[in-house]
This record gives structure tokens, C-alpha cells and sequence, in this order.
């Protein structure tokens, strides 16, 4: 079997990457070890040159469990760029603290290699092999810390709920292999659809699909099976609860994307009405358990939730079907879903970036201590006005035509059930701009308290936060930059 290297270019340069970060972590000492943060960048430019001299191919690879399309591209493509802006939030805060530097950057390069081998697969077991990739040196990462009881704890609860979600979708995809006898995505929608009629599907089937959900359920913080988020995002490091909160969540999107649509679309009647009400339940769990939070951690955190059941809201609406009105409801469903991962990374990774600029040598991270942050960082105040505003979908921002996309994806075939889904949607959007108009009230509108320090960001976290603040509001003004995008995504896919 011939390989196609030149598909692999992006995962090649990034696993060379993790290589040459490790050896130059272990030739470095003292303060020259913070040059290992550069060495990765500069491999994840390559990365993204070797993917963007594969745009506009079609090419597969590995007996067709490695594909090179249109959405595997531009998924690769958010990834790295998630990837170069982690990096940028990293520089200070790991150089300045007690950490590994050169373990945290091949830890951070390896997890986001899973991440950009994730769309390319079109195999249960590549699947499982990326969403691993992603998750091992997450459990690694959460516990840096090492001193930190809270971060061990962290840690501990994350790595013992991955555990049990590898232990309940390893069940669910063998079981499926043998109901389908293929682990081939495509080959088991043939299987099922050639085997299972609607309404009178085999229940041990149902049940394995519902495991596989129920694992995605853990990798994208999905209620029930959100309660991990918040100790965890709040105990790690915070370039790290940003990569949690942002790749890691998108990556598990990802994955339940191609076997939602791809392997399992003809059993969409049974598990999209309950992706639907798991949708409605996440938001509303997410937003009500943020307008308790006092820590600004902590609030992103279950704003990250709730973010999650606005992503799942398209999957309720999913059809089964081939005729031309449920794949126009399937290609709008998956077009809303890469709108709303491409802004939620914009935004989310920015809020985190302002979080660990306010924190940088003083600590602050309680709501109260942003009490006057716009008059002591206007760059920070603005930018974290930017963020919170987008995140809630006002005007002028890219989170409200996320929100119009998911909008959109609800309301092509009009049914009661989409309805309620939009109206979840309404609701719940009110009450996230409860929270996030009272943090921002207080960065504008109350006194800093006496001796509150002036946040020192630093140079690179600045532009960091410069550029995806920018970046919010030109897709917010010009949102056909990206809505563009997607759309050839969609039509691709449904082809």
C-alpha cells in the first residue's frame, strides 16, 4: 500500500516538531529553555504553509482512513491557529513560573497533532487514536502544577473522567464493529442503512451509538457530563484551561461530527432528538452555573459549557433521509457548526489571554479584581469587552453571526422541535449577557480597589490579544471571510 506523504505534511511537521522541541529542552538551561516556545511556533508555521499548499486537493490515504478534503483543510486550519495562539498566551506565564518548559511545548505540539489528524479520519480507530493523542498529554498538562494541590486534584478528576469515557466509546465502537463487521465510517452507514429500517432499529445498536455519543458527551463537557469542567479549567495552568476550553472542545466537535453525520446519519431520528435535549439542558446548566461564579475562571468555564449546547443545537435537527431537504438541512447544520467552532476560538481563546494578562504577577482572578480594569489597562478592558460582548452575540461581533448561523440550521425545515431548540437558544442568550454585562460593568463602570495593580501583560500576549480582538470584530463586520469558507465545506461534505 502506497502512502501519500504529502497528505501527512501537516501531522510530519508537527511531529517533528514535538522531536526537536524535546531535544532542545534537553540541550538548553536556565532561561534559554523559554526558546523552546519559538521552536514550536516556528514548526507550526510550517505546518500551516504544508496545509495551505494542500488546499484544494482531494487526496486519501492509509486504505482510506486518512482523507484530505475541504473539511479536513479547514479544521487543520483553525487547529494551527489555535495552536500559534496558545503559543502566544504561554511565552510569559511558563518562563516566569516554576514549570517544564520544554515538557509543557512537546506536550502542547503533541496534543495539538491529534487535534490536526482528527478531521483527516475516516476510520473508528484513527478516530480513537486522535481523540488519544489529544487527550494523554491534557492529563499531563492539567497537573504542571505539580506543587498546587488544587492542580493535582484537577488533574486527577480529569484523567479518571477520560478514562471512563475511553472505557464507555471503546464499548459502543466495538460493539458496532460487530453489528457493521467495518470500522469505516461510510461502510458502517452502508451497513446500518442496508440492515436497519427507521423505527425498527435493532436496540443493542441504538445502545452502542448512544455510548459513542456518550463519550463525546465527556470530551466536549456535554450536561451530565460537564461536572469535570470547572475544577479542572480552574486548577490548570491557564494556557492550558484555554486550550481545554477552546482546541480540545472543538476537537471532540470534530469527532462527533463525522460519526454523528457520517457513520451514523441513518439512525439521525433516533439520537438527534436527544442531542437536542442534551443541547437545551447544556446551555441552560452552563449559563445558570456561571451567574453564580465569582471567579472569572471559573465563570468562563461554564460559559464554555453552555457555548457546548449551542454547538450540539444543529445536531438536534439532523435528518436521516437523502432527499434534497434533509442534506440541505444536514449542510446547514454542518456549516453552523464550523462557524460557531471558528468564532468560539476567536473569542474564547482571547478572554482566557486577558484573564492571564490581569493575573500575570499579582494572582487577580475574582470577578471583583476587574473592578476598574479599563481605566488601569485600556487595552485589556477594551479587548475583554470585545470578547464577553462576542460571546454573548452582539452586534458588530462575530458571535452573533454564529449565533444566526445556529439559527439558520434550526429553522431550514420549521418543526415544533427546532423551535423550541431556537427559543432555548433566545433564553438562554439572555441570561449569558446577564453575567458577561456585569463583568463588563464592573471594567468600566466601578472603581479599582486601593493599591490595585496595574496588569503588566507583555509584549506577546498583547498581540495576541490585539489580534483576536481585531479579529472579532472585522468577521463580525465582514463575516463573508468565513461564512464563505464553511459553505464550501458543507457542499463538499454533501456531496
Amino acid at each position: 500500500m502506497a502512502i501519500d506523504f504529502g497528505a501527512l505534511g501537516p501531522e510530519i511537521a508537527l511531529a517533528v516538531t514535538a522531536l526537536v522541541v524535546l531535544a532542545a529542552d534537553l540541550s538548553l538551561r536556565g532561561p534559554a529553555k523559554q526558546l523552546v516556545n519559538p521552536v514550536a511556533a516556528a514548526g507550526t508555521v510550517v505546518a500551516i504553509a504544508l496545509t495551505l499548499r494542500l488546499w484544494g486537493d482531494e487526496r486519501s490515504t492509509f486504505g482510506g482512513t486518512f482523507v484530505i478534503d475541504s473539511l479536513a483543510l479547514t479544521f487543520k486550519l483553525l487547529f494551527l491557529g489555535t495552536l500559534l495562539a496558545v503559543l502566544g498566551i504561554s511565552w510569559r506565564f511558563f518562563a516566569e513560573g516554576r514549570y517544564f518548559q520544554g515538557e509543557y511545548y512537546f506536550l502542547i505540539v503533541t496534543a495539538f497533532l491529534g487535534m490536526v489528524l482528527m478531521p483527516s479520519a475516516r476510520d473508528l480507530l484513527t478516530l480513537f487514536v486522535a481523540l488519544e493523542t489529544v487527550s494523554i498529554p491534557a492529563f499531563v498538562m492539567v497537573g504542571l502544577r505539580k506543587r498546587d494541590l488544587y492542580s493535582s486534584e484537577a488533574s486527577l478528576k480529569f484523567f479518571l473522567i477520560g478514562v471512563l469515557s475511553v472505557a464507555i466509546m471503546l464499548l459502543g465502537m466495538s460493539l458496532v464493529y460487530g453489528f457493521t463487521g467495518t470500522t469505516s465510517l461510510t461502510g458502517i452507514a452502508e451497513a446500518i442503512a442496508a440492515t436497519q429500517t427507521p423505527g425498527s432499529e435493532t436496540p443493542l445498536l441504538l445502545a452502542a451509538v448512544l455510548l459513542i455519543v456518550v463519550g463525546f458527551g465527556f470530551k466536549v463537557s456535554a450536561v451530565p457530563f460537564h461536572f469535570w469542567a470547572p475544577d479542572t479549567y480552574a486548577g490548570a495552568p491557564m494556557p492550558v484551561t484555554a486550550m481545554l476550553a477552546v482546541a480540545s472542545k472543538a476537537a471532540g466537535f470534530v469527532g462527533l461530527t463525522l460519526v454523528a453525520f457520517a457513520a451514523f446519519a441513518p439512525l439521525a431520528g433516533a439520537w438527534a432528538p436527544v442531542l437536542g435535549v442534551v443541547a437545551l439542558a447544556t446551555m441552560t446548566v452552563g449559563n445558570l452555573g456561571a451567574l453564580q461564579q465569582r471567579d472569572v475562571v471559573r465563570l468562563l468555564a461554564y460559559s464554555s459549557v453552555a457555548q457546548a449546547g449551542y454547538i450540539l443545537l444543529p445536531f438536534g435537527v439532523a435528518r436521516g433521509g437523502t432527499d434534497a431537504l434533509s442534506l440541505a438541512v444536514n449542510q446547514t447544520a454542518f456549516r453552523a457548526v464550523l462557524l460557531y467552532l471558528v468564532a468560539y476560538a476567536v473569542m474564547n481563546i482571547g478572554a482566557f489571554a486577558v484573564v492571564i494578562g490581569v493575573a500575570r504577577r499579582s494572582g487577580l482572578r475574582a470577578t471583583a479584581d476587574y473592578a476598574g480594569l479599563g481605566a488601569r489597562s485600556p487595552l485589556l478592558g477594551g479587548a475583554m469587552t470585545v470578547f464577553l460582548l462576542s460571546l454573548g452575540g452582539a452586534p458588530l461581533t462575530v458571535g452573533l453571526w454564529a449565533k444566526f448561523a445556529i439559527v439558520e440550521a434550526l429553522t431550514v425545515d420549521v418543526t415544533a422541535f427546532g423551535l423550541v431548540l431556537a427559543a432555548g437558544l433566545v433564553v438562554n442568550s439572555v441570561i449569558a449577557f446577564f453575567y458577561y454585562l456585569r463583568l463588563i460593568r464592573g471594567i468600566w463602570m466601578e472603581a479599582p480597589a486601593e493599591g490595585a495593580p496595574v496588569p503588566q501583560p507583555g509584549f506577546n500576549l498583547s498581540l495576541v490579544v490585539v489580534g483576536l480582538a481585531a479579529l472579532t470584530v472585522v468577521l463580525g463586520v465582514l463575516p463573508a471571510l468565513v461564512t464563505d469558507t464553511t459553505s464550501v465545506v458543507t457542499l463538499a461534505l454533501g456531496r
